[in-house]
Formats: structure tokens, sequence, C-alpha cells
């Protein structure tokens, strides 16, 4: 096969390369009919990877992209040595309990993936730096090639067997994997295109959940033991749902969940008697979404019934079904009660306000509660880092836009709050820096956060550079957290904004809904204003504001170009969604029908007229457009790699300015995130940024 594409693969790199010109697909229309609309699609048959003809097409884009940005090579080579320069290599995170062992990972300089590891505790329980480590996975020796992915990491009650499941093409396809600890053995894969797995605590048994192999939904629940045969427990038929798995905090329970976009149901079993059928707690419902735990004889759950911002209720373990709930955390406007975690004799919920988590704290032996205080106006705060039910400390991971990860135990009974570790940013000073919160008017009076960082200084005049950065789907509600990478903008006078579009799920359940389905638009209207917000305010003008969205965020992109081409001077798109009605009209594509919930079906004239009216590739017109940059990866599954390449096609031959239009594609392995190693994302990162710092007039 190799032989055969060469003579091929050549002829498109060097065409690519002749002049300068940028590489032509050539035109193969399709005519499908929708609703009495012809639609013809010129560039479907991009959409083959086995073909030869593809290959050579992207393999040429590829070197078209790499001829037109070689002046970038020196700012590349300088951010990708600034941005290793401040990475700790060789490091150890916070060793985390988990029975009788404490397990941690660490990094080794010069080495791509992390190492998971453990000790035995020591005295009092106590972690033991001088107790002898036990290596579990060595990420570096199971990646034999460019790319892996760990997914399931799941340690037996009695320390003994280790469960975990492995990708190597960046198609998110995970074998798994089951390890004998006392001896070292590893079983063949013994199961194909694993997405969740759980322990019973006869420390024999698992329960796991398998993807469809085409559509990749997650549609079966097996159950099997150390040896023997996998069993099926449960087949979801309803393309809308897809299963899951957890286990409860006491380890009393395995839940299986099953969920769409807008409606969840939860299913459990004696995690003790692991032969058992699974029992639905609350058979599902249109609209009623809600999750499970237990504590002590109590189910607890999160439930949006009579509550569009959920509340949190119990009912007895011998009485699922009781009509009387009992109300444990009420609903309250304007809070989302966001998620919680139960202990042997505290409970911390997380709740969110104005696009900010909180944590109160509840002692069930004195019914008193108390918040953990943050330091920051503008942060990000992270729980489910406390594995072990009977503890009296809750560990959480806490960041800012300024202040690197930091790891803190909060004192469940004293309040006591004490930093673990805060992630070591070489030549990193934050008191340098600043972050705050601002708010844009949307065109219907609807107030939108922005989160902004940029070094002190800064002079509000309008010429300083904008980084925006918006995602806006799902109910995803996207953190103003740290990069240390992102140091290398600050340091040049860039001004980064996060954009908390509608769409997402800052301002609670309400946020969501505004920008999905009939009301998608908004999220792109939104993201306009908040743009608009900014050069009005003088933080920036048009021809210095680049923007970047990835996935649904590249949807976003697409279509706010074509709307305001105008208004950015540059855009990053990354593996973007940018095809939506071929995309949504094909039943066999990963996460398409599961999807018309959040999209709509555009088998529906309504949803159809509507999603055709805003799908960027459908929307291409002959006009002036901000220079583009287009990234994705050949095995993304989560986007279709033809999706970008059919939007980068189009657009050339419509566009009517000069302004630089180019695709990356990776075609070694490489997922929906890019490359797995640490130093090759850094590598690509890199590159990313010298483009967009050139076109905001920086160049070194």
């Amino acid at each position: 096969m190799r032989t055969a594409l060469f003579p091929i693969l050549v002829l498109g790199l060097s065409s690519a390369l002749r002049g300068g010109e940028p590489p032509v697909a050539p035109k193969v229309p399709v005519t499908s009919l929708r609703f009495q609309e012809s639609v013809v699609d010129p560039y479907a048959w991009l959409r083959d990877k086995t073909d030869a003809k593809v290959l050579s097409h992207l393999a040429a884009e590829n070197a078209y992209t790499e001829a037109a940005t070689r002046d970038l090579q020196p700012l590349r080579e300088t951010l990708y040595k600034e941005m290793l320069g401040r990475m700790k290599q060789t490091d150890l995170s916070v060793p985390v309990r988990r029975g009788r062992f404490y397990y941690y990972t660490r990094t080794e300089e010069g080495r791509q993936y992390p190492i998971h590891c453990r000790k035995p505790a020591g005295a009092g329980d106590a972690f033991d730096p001088a107790a002898v480590e036990e290596k579990l996975l060595d990420l570096n020796e199971l990646a034999k090639g460019a790319f892996l992915g760990l997914d399931s990491f799941e340690v037996s009650d009695d320390g003994n067997f280790l469960l975990y499941s492995t990708d190597t093409t960046g198609y998110r396809q995970y074998d798994l994997h089951l390890k004998d600890l006392r001896t070292g053995k590893v079983m063949a894969a013994i199961a194909a295109r694993v997405t969740a797995v759980e322990w019973a605590s006869d420390n024999r048994t698992f329960v796991y959940a398998t993807e469809d192999a085409v559509t990749k939904r997650s549609d079966h629940i097996w159950r099997m033991t150390a040896g023997g045969k996998p069993e099926l427990l449960y087949e979801e038929k309803d393309e809308l749902y897809g299963v899951g798995l957890h286990r409860t905090k006491d380890g009393k329970f395995l839940v299986m969940d099953i969920d769409s976009t807008d409606t969840w149901e939860c299913r459990y079993l004696d995690a003790s008697k692991p032969e058992g059928a699974f029992k639905v707690m609350l058979p599902r419902q249109k609209g009623h979404k809600y999750t499970l735990d237990h504590r002590e004889g109590l189910f607890y759950i999160r439930t949006n019934r009579d509550a569009t911002d959920f509340r949190i209720i119990t009912v007895p373990v011998g009485d699922p079904g009781a009509r009387t709930w009992t109300t444990f955390v009420p609903a309250r406007p304007g809070v989302l009660v966001g998620g919680f975690e139960l202990f042997r004799n505290h409970a911390v919920v997380r709740e969110r306000v104005e696009g900010l988590d909180h944590y109160r704290v509840l002692d069930f032996r004195t019914g008193a509660w108390r918040e953990i205080p943050m330091p920051e106006a503008v942060y990000h705060v992270s729980g489910g880092l406390t594995p072990e039910y009977d503890t009296h400390e809750f560990r959480f991971r806490y960041e800012s836009q300024v202040t690197p990860p930091s790891t803190y135990d909060y004192h469940l009974e004293s309040g006591a709050l004490t930093l673990l570790k805060r992630e070591e940013v070489k030549g990193y000073d934050p008191s340098l820096y600043t972050t705050e919160r601002v708010w844009a008017t949307a065109r219907d009076g609807v107030k939108v956060p922005m989160s902004v960082v940029y070094r002190k200084g800064l002079v509000r005049d309008g010429k300083a550079p904008v980084w925006l950065y918006a995602y806006g789907s799902y109910g995803v509600s996207w953190p103003a957290g740290f990069d240390a990478n992102r140091v290398s903008l600050l340091d040049r006078g860039v001004v980064y904004v996060l954009a908390h579009i509608r769409g997402g799920g800052e301002l609670g359940e309400a946020w969501h809904h505004e920008g999905m389905l009939m009301k998608k638009k908004t999220t792109f209207t939104d993201f306009i204003d908040c743009a608009e917000s900014l050069v009005a305010g003088k933080w920036t003008s048009s021809d210095r504001l680049v923007i970047e969205g990835g996935s649904a965020g590249g949807l976003l992109m697409g279509a706010v170009a074509n709307m305001r081409p105008d208004l950015f001077k540059a855009v990053h798109a990354g593996v973007p969604f940018v095809d939506v009605m071929n995309t949504m009209l094909d039943p066999t594509l990963p996460l398409t029908v599961g999807e018309y919930l959040e999209w709509g079906n555009p088998n529906e004239k309504a949803a159809y007229d509507y999603m055709r009216s805003y799908s960027p590739y459908d929307n291409l017109e002959r006009k002036a457009y901000p220079a583009m940059l287009v990234t994705s990866s050949l095995n993304d599954s989560q986007v279709g790699f033809w999706e970008p390449a059919k939007y980068v096609a189009r657009l050339r031959t419509l566009k009517t300015d000069k302004n630089e239009l180019l695709l990356k594609m990776k075609l070694e392995p490489g997922g929906h995130g890019g490359a797995s190693g640490r130093y090759d994302r850094l590598k690509d990162k890199a590159f990313e940024y010298a483009w967009m710092l050139k076109q905001m007039g920086i160049t070194h």
C-alpha cells in the first residue's frame, strides 16, 4: 500500500509547492434532494481516507502550510523553548490514598508520558516517601507508536488487580486490559471499544460498557470475572441514549447511567452481589435529569424535577420509589446545584453562582454548613480527588488565569485549608499579571460574562492585541483556568479573553437552553456582541482581534466568520464541526443521532431550515474573509477530518481576499485533542501561537 501511494503523494506535494500556490481540490459534484432543495456538494469525495487521492490532497495541504509558514520557524522555536522552559519535566503528583496504598503519577525529563505508581501506606496510614515504589503502568513503554491514550484506570478494592484501557490511534477506541498486580502479568485485550469499567466489591467481578463499532454510541453493559467470559447485562436500543457506569462513593452500589441530552435514568446493583440484576431507580421521563449516590441507607438524588437548576433529595434504599422525597439541598434562584460528594460524616456540595463554583460543607453530626473560601474573584475549582469514603479531608484543585493549578486539602471538621502542591512554573511571577471579570451586553439585553487576563501595565487605548476564545455548546462551562503556555502570549502584550456565551452552562441550565436547538444562533450573536464590546471598550481594535474555538467551538468560528468577517483579523478553527448538514443527516456517523437533542433533527423541516441557515460549510459566500488556520486529525472520531478539509477546499474557491487560508492535518496517529505526548503537544501549540501572533503583527 505504501509503495502504491508514493507517486501520488509526491505529485500532490510537488504541485502544492510550485509557485507557492495552494492545492486545488477537484470538484466532483454529488447532488442530493432535501425537502425539495437540490443540494450540490462538490467535495463529498474528500470523506474517504482510504482513497489515495484524498491522502494526496491532505499531504499537499500540509506541504503548502509548511511552505507558507516557513518564516515562522524562528518564532516557533522560540515559543517551544519558552514553553518547555516553564515545564517541570521531572515531577510527582500529590499521592492519593485508596485502601492500603497511595497512588500517584510521575514524569521524567525527556519522556512523553506519565508513569503510574503506588506505595503502601506507612505508619498511621500516612504517605511514606521512603516506601518501596511499585510501578503499575509506564505509558512510555506502552506507547509503541506516535499516539497513546489512557482512559479507564481502576484498581480492585483489595489492590490486587488493575483494569485499564488504551487507544493507540486517536480514534478514542479503547481496548480493556487486566493486570495482576501481584505477578505483573497482563492479559491480552479482554474487550474492545470499552467506554467505562467498574469493579464489584468481591474483587473478582467487574462490569463494563462498550460502544457500537460504527456510531460509537455506548450501548451495551457487560459483566465478567477475571479469567471468565463476558455476559451481556443490558442493551440500550434507543439511539438517543448512551450508557455509562460509576460506583457510589461508599462502594456499596454499582450504578448504570443511561443518558440523553435532556433525559437521564439510573439503575443500581448491590456491589457485594454482582451476580444480581440492575434495578431501575426512577424510570426515564422526558425532561427529567438525575444522578445517584448513596450514604448510610439513603439514596441521594440530584434532580431537576421541580428545580430547573437542580436540587438534592433523599429516599430510603428500601423504598426508592417513595412518593415523598426528603429535601437535602433545596433549589434556590440563581444557584446551580452542580454536584455533590458524600463521606461518612460529611457532604460537600458544589454550587455555581454567576459562573463561579463554590463548595459548601455539611457536618451530618451537627447539621452545620460552612463554605470553603476562595482567594480570588475569578477562578476555577474542581473536586473528585478524594476517593476514600471514610475521611476527614476533602481534596480539591484550584487555579485561576494567573494562579497555577494548586492542590488543597480542606479539613472537614476544623475548616483548616492546606496547600499540598502548586504546579511549578519556572520563571513565572504571578504578581506581574491580573485577571478580571467583565460583562458584555448582548443584543437582547442579556449580560454575558468574560474572563480576562493580561500583563499589568496595559493601556486601554484600543491598540492591544486580543485573543478571544469561546466554546458555547452542550451546557459545558469553560473554566477560567491557568495555562503556562499562555504566558508567552501575555508577555508579548496579548490580552486573553474567554467569553462565556450562551449554549454553555456557566449561568445555569437556562444558559444552555438559550443557545441550543432553535436558539443556537444566540451562541454566535453572543460571541459577536462580546467581540464588539471589546472593541468599544478600547481593549482592542478589529485589526488586532484574533479568535479561536475548537470542535463545537470550531462551528462557532465558522459561523461568526460568515456573519461578521470584518470584525476579526484572524481565526483558528480547531477540529471544527463545520459541515453541519451532511454530518447531521448521516445517522451512521459517530454522535449524530444522539445529538439531535442538542442541534435538532434535520429530517424535520423546521429544524433543517434553521440548521441550514447557519451551517458554516453551506453558507460560505464570495466575499472577503479573515486569515484562517484550520487544524484537525485524520483519526478524529468526534469531528470527521473531511469536514475541515471540505470547508477549506470550498472557501478557497469563494474568498475574494488575499489573507492566508491554511489547513494543517495530522496524518500520523492523533485524535480530537491532537497529539498525546506532552512534547508533541507543545510543538503543535508553538506553531499555532506563532501563526496567530504573526496575524496580530507580533513576529518575535
